[in-house]
Parts: C-alpha cells; sequence; structure tokens
C-alpha cells in the first residue's frame, strides 16, 4: 500500500471522529448554553433591576436623583417580564411608585414597593432555581454523550499513533543517518528499502545522487566552490559592512554586519534587485543612489553616514568599488558589478568630539584672562594710576597686541568648535548689503590707515535685500578685509564692490597684493592651513570659518587670484524674495 493512501486511511478516518465529536459537543453545549442564557438574560436581569430599585429608595433622602434612578429601572423591569405573576407585580409596583411620587416621605407606601420589589426577586428566584435543574441535567446528558463518543475517537487515535508513525518514521531515521554520512563526505553510503512505495523509489533516487557526488567530489568543481566558500567566510567575518552587486545591481552577497546595520535578513537581501529592496530600507536607498548618479570627485572629504548600530548612534564613511574585468580575448574592461564597504569610523568620530569639546572648553576659559588682561592694560596706561615712559608705554602697547592677537585666536578657535560640532546658530533675516558692507569697513578703518590703504566701495546702485545672518557675515567680510589690508602693500587700494544678479547679491573683496598660487588656491580654505613661506601672522581658521558660515546659508565664498596680481574674494547671498 502506498504511503499517502496510508496516510489517507488514517487521517479520514481520524478527521471523521472528530467531526463527530465536534458535532456532538457543539450540540451538547449548545443546549447547555441555550438554558443558561435563559437564566442570564430573563431572571438575572430581573434581580438586577430590583436590587438598583432597593438601592435608590434606600438613598431617597440622601439626593432627589435617587427617584430618576429607581424609574429607569422600574421602566427596564416592565420590559423584562418572563414569570408567571411577574406582570402583576411589576403593574402593581408601578402603581405604588406613582403614589410615591406625590409623597416621596410616605412611608406606607415605601414600604408597599419595598414589598413589591422583594415578591418580584423572590419570583425570579424560584425560576433561576428550576431553570438551573433543568441546565444541570442537560450538562449530565452532555457529558454522557461527549464521553462515549470521545472514548471511541481515543481508542482510535492510539491505534494510529502506535502504529502509523513507525511505518513512516523508521524509513526516515535510516535515511537521515545516510544524509548525514553523505554530509561527512562520505559519498560511499546507500540505502536499501525492500518495498516498492514511495520510500523505494527515495532511496533509488538517493542512491543515485550519492553516485553523482562522489563522481563531483572528485572533479576540480569541487576545489572552486571551496574556494569561493572561503572568500564568502572571509567577507562574513569582516568587522566593516560589505555588500556585493552584480552589473543588474542585484545583491549578491551581504556580510553579517551589513545585515546588522540594515536591518535586513538573508532573504530579504541577498538574491533581490537592490532597487526593489531601497523602496523599503532607507540605508539601501541611499547607497544605491550613490551608485547610479555618481558624486563629481573633490578635495573636500564626504561627511561620514550616521546609522544605529551597536545600540548607539555610529558613523560610517562609504566607500564604492567598481570590479572590472577583462574578458578573455578582449582589450577593453567591462564592469561586473560594485562592492560596497563601510568603515565604522565611530571612536575616531568620539575623539574627534572630544577634542572639539577641549578646544572649545580651553578657549573659552582663556578668554576671561585675556579680557582681564586688556582691562589691566588700560587701567596701567591711565596716568591715575601712576606715570608710565615712552619706553614703558612700547612696552604696554606691544603687550595689548599679543592680548588682541590672542583673543582674536580664542575667538576663532570658538567659532571653529561651532563649525565642528554642527551648532551653528543663524539668526537669517532680511538685511541690506550695504549695512553689512558699511560695517566691516568701520571695523577695518583703523587697520588700513595705519598703513595708508585706501578703502573704496562701488555699491553700482545694489539695493535689494539679502537673507542672511547679519552678524556672522558681518564678521566673514569683515576678515576678509582684514586679511587684504595684511596681505596688501603700503599706499594702496581695496576695492569692495557689491553686484546684483537674477538671484543673488555678490559682495567682492579685491586686494593688490602678492596674490595665491594656483597649487595653494584649492587649500587655502581648508583648517589650519596657511601658504607656504608666508610671514604673515594667523591661525589658519579664518577662512575656513568664514566658508562654513556662508554655505551654512546657502551662500557661497569663492576666490580668484593669480600670483603677483592680487585676490578677489567673492560672497555670494541669495535675495530676499
Amino acid at each position: 500500500m502506498k504511503i499517502k493512501t496510508k496516510l489517507r486511511l488514517g487521517i479520514g478516518l481520524l478527521f471523521a471522529m472528530i467531526t463527530v465529536l465536534a458535532v456532538v459537543g457543539i450540540r451538547q453545549v449548545g443546549l447547555l448554553s441555550a438554558d443558561s442564557r435563559n437564566i442570564l438574560v430573563a431572571n438575572h436581569n430581573s434581580l438586577e433591576y430590583t436590587r438598583q430599585m432597593l438601592r435608590a429608595l434606600d438613598d431617597l433622602e440622601v439626593h432627589a436623583g435617587a427617584l430618576d434612578v429607581f424609574k429607569k429601572n422600574l421602566q427596564a423591569q416592565q420590559k423584562n417580564v418572563t414569570e408567571v405573576g411577574e406582570r402583576e407585580l411589576t403593574e402593581q409596583l408601578v402603581g405604588h411608585f406613582e403614589k410615591l411620587r406625590m409623597n416621596i416621605r410616605d412611608k406606607e407606601t415605601i414600604a408597599l414597593i419595598r414589598t413589591d420589589a422583594l415578591e418580584i426577586m423572590s419570583i425570579n428566584l424560584d425560576a433561576i432555581n428550576h431553570k438551573s435543574h433543568i441546565a444541570s441535567q442537560t450538562a449530565k446528558s452532555s457529558m454522557v454523550w461527549i464521553g462515549i463518543t470521545g472514548t471511541l475517537c481515543f481508542i482510535i487515535a492510539f491505534t494510529l499513533f502506535v502504529n502509523l508513525p513507525g511505518n513512516i518514521a523508521n524509513p526516515i531515521r535510516e535515511l537521515t543517518e545516510s544524509i548525514r554520512q553523505i554530509a561527512n563526505e562520505n559519498y560511499t553510503e546507500r540505502v536499501h528499502f525492500g518495498s516498492r512505495d514511495e520510500y523505494g523509489q527515495l532511496a533509488q533516487s538517493f542512491n543515485t545522487m550519492a553516485e553523482k557526488l562522489e563522481e563531483y567530489n572528485s572533479s576540480n568543481l569541487a576545489k572552486l566552490m571551496i574556494e569561493k566558500k572561503r572568500v564568502e567566510t572571509l567577507i562574513d567575518n569582516m568587522h566593516d559592512p560589505v555588500i556585493g552587486l552584480d552589473e543588474s545591481r542585484k545583491v549578491i552577497f551581504a556580510n553579517e554586519e551589513a545585515r546588522k546595520v540594515t536591518g535586513l535578513q538573508v532573504s530579504e537581501l541577498v538574491g533581490r534587485n537592490a532597487t526593489d529592496v531601497a523602496l523599503h530600507n532607507d540605508l539601501i536607498r541611499s547607497l544605491v543612489k550613490d551608485i547610479a548618479e555618481p558624486q563629481p570627485k573633490n578635495n573636500a572629504q564626504a561627511a561620514p553616514v550616521k546609522i544605529y548600530a551597536d545600540d548607539k548612534e555610529s558613523y560610517f564613511e562609504k566607500e564604492y568599488v567598481d570590479i572590472s574585468i577583462v574578458p578573455t580575448g578582449e582589450q577593453q574592461p567591462r564592469s561586473i558589478g560594485h562592492v560596497i564597504i563601510l568603515r565604522n569610523v565611530t571612536p575616531y568620530k568620539e575623539l574627534d568630539f572630544a577634542k572639539t569639546n577641549f578646544i572649545a572648553n580651553v578657549s573659552h576659559e582663556f578668554k576671561t584672562p585675556i579680557s582681564s588682561i586688556k582691562i589691566t592694560l588700560d587701567l596701567l596706561r591711565n596716568e591715575r594710576v601712576g606715570e608710565t615712559n615712552e619706553e614703558q608705554r612700547n612696552l604696554l602697547d606691544s603687550i595689548r597686541e599679543d592680548a588682541d592677537r590672542l583673543l582674536k585666536i580664542t575667538g576663532e578657535l570658538l567659532n571653529i568648535t561651532q563649525v565642528e560640532s554642527g551648532k551653528i546658530q543663524l539668526n537669517i533675516s532680511g538685511t541690506s548689503p550695504r549695512e553689512i558692507v558699511r560695517y566691516a569697513i568701520a571695523a577695518n578703518e583703523t587697520q588700513a590707515e595705519s598703513r595708508d590703504i585706501r578703502l573704496q566701495v562701488e555699491d553700482n546702485g545694489v539695493n535689494a535685500a539679502v537673507l542672511a545672518d547679519s552678524e556672522k557675515t558681518e564678521w566673514v567680510l569683515t576678515n576678509l578685509i582684514s586679511n587684504a589690508i595684511r596681505y596688501s602693500y603700503d599706499h594702496s587700494r581695496i576695492l569692495i564692490a557689491l553686484e546684483e544678479g537674477s538671484d543673488d547679491v555678490r559682495i567682492s573683496v579685491r586686494d593688490n597684493g602678492q596674490g595665491i598660487s594656483q597649487e595653494y588656491r584649492d587649500k587655502i580654505f581648508d583648517r589650519y592651513f596657511r601658504v607656504p613661506g608666508s610671514t604673515r601672522e594667523g591661525t589658519g581658521l579664518g577662512l575656513a570659518i568664514s566658508r562654513e558660515f556662508i554655505e551654512a546659508q546657502d551662500g557661497t565664498l569663492t576666490v580668484e587670484s593669480e600670483l603677483g596680481t592680487g585676490s578677489t574674494f567673492t560672497i555670494g547671498l541669495k535675495k530676499l524674495a
């Protein structure tokens, strides 16, 4: 007999008995439920209504709302009359209640109402006892029928339990052991079943497979598979997330770290097209977008990606490796896929945060003593404190210049920590570019006059307002003009020009100094960078901070310069709509 036929007979018989047991059980439970429901619906509600009426009767002297409660439950009782004699008592109770409404202090009427309610309760209690007896008889009958049916089902099920599993499990156990031998590379293992049923066919197929595996194991393909498995194991044990895509952007592998940061299982990622996965995963969407729309390479380092990993916010640097091969007989390389690597730079980012906080704290602590030094110098120069000679005054001026320089350095360090921490606080509003230029010129007039440098302004009739943080933009322009004065020759001229475009206003600062060599032009906005050979003092932070401040306002800061012809720095600010 076929295994399928055996299972059908055994399970079919069991199914039939279960169906009979279910029908008998449902029928008997239905009868019992009907008896119980009759008690609950008919009599229990009447008891509840009369109990509420008696409670309201006791509360008449406490609050006036008790009469309404009594009336509400009396109306409900009128709709719930189910027993013989209950309707007459209910109507009698209604009459007494109407009399009570005329005089709520009539104790005789209250006593009659209480007697009516108790009689209604007595009728329903008697009915409950009678119906409970009927339900008890129904329950006993149900237990007998369900017990008989259940016993028959148990006998049949026990017979199937003893005989059927052995007929099915024993060949499977033997087959499992043979499969374990094959898994341990014992390809000489064979299975022999005497029956001609499905197990016999399975044994024949298994033996054929074992022969094929034995032949396959002796071929070179097995060695290739071992090498493939070795590479997959190495990738899976890398500490950085790695995702591999083929030329059609189907995910061909993703190590454990990649699955962890994406929050996807192997079945949800490997073997699926990355574009389809990106519809439901933001990180995959970002990575696939960068492959589809590669960004132009520049000297600026891309910002790390923030991903929640290792139970905290972690930072990763993205790297894309284009895998190309030169097919046999061809000369041109052909792309066969991409590898995406996310390098975990969280420890370095945390160190960078610590460095930034340290610089910010130290700079903040420096400002107070430096300011005190400047105040002390002003007091020393005051004749009321005491007279100083020319040499002492020169020393005081020198100390004040050093204090001013230290104060400027600490200010720049505080600004750069604000930039690095990403906490630039902007107060953007409509601002006049003329006012920004006027403030910056006023701040640099003394420095320019000391070297006989003329600050010339060309407003070109610009009247449009710009969207900018006036304080930070004034700081940037002041810094640009100060740099222009520092690197210009004495008795020269610096041109500050305003130009209005279709959607922006540009403020340019042009000097006639030594200019910037082309090899350093792209680096002057880097932090702490100073042109080699420059004798001018500075921290190399001013231009870096300036660009960060302007770009935070959706503006631009650019430079045009040639060695020996001076430099032109241009600020671009959006016009107020």
